[in-house]
């Protein structure tokens, strides 16, 4: 199987997952990079807008890593995490798509600059 895109991990994403334990941090792992090879909207899905969340379920908590799509390059997709959360209820809250919106737009505008 060809992996269908790269992921990138923001600084608020990586302290997310290195603050879980090692188990649900591999298994968050895992499936982000089974999400990389197949199209399952339980592993990867469209929240809203150009915001994605890679999901996990491990030992009954959910975990949520928000993330875009980067396709600026002709060569590489990138996909963008950047953050995540423990999901205690059943809807996300609004404002975390809008602080992933948000480092959104603060990522294409810093690297419009460079």
């Amino acid at each position: 199987m060809k992996v269908k895109f790269d992921v990138l991990f923001l600084e608020q994403a990586i302290d997310f997952v290195e603050r879980l334990d090692a188990k649900s941090r591999n298994k968050i792992y895992y499936n982000i990079d089974k999400a990389k090879l197949l199209n399952d909207p339980k592993l990867f899905k469209k929240l809203e807008g150009e915001i994605w969340e890679f999901r996990t379920k491990y030992n009954g908590i959910q975990y949520r890593l928000f993330a875009f799509w980067d396709k600026t390059e002709e060569t590489d997709t990138l996909v963008i995490s950047t953050h995540g959360i423990i999901k205690k209820i059943s809807k996300i809250p609004k404002s975390e798509i809008e602080k992933a919106n948000k480092i959104r737009l603060e990522y294409f505008n810093f690297k419009n600059i460079k």
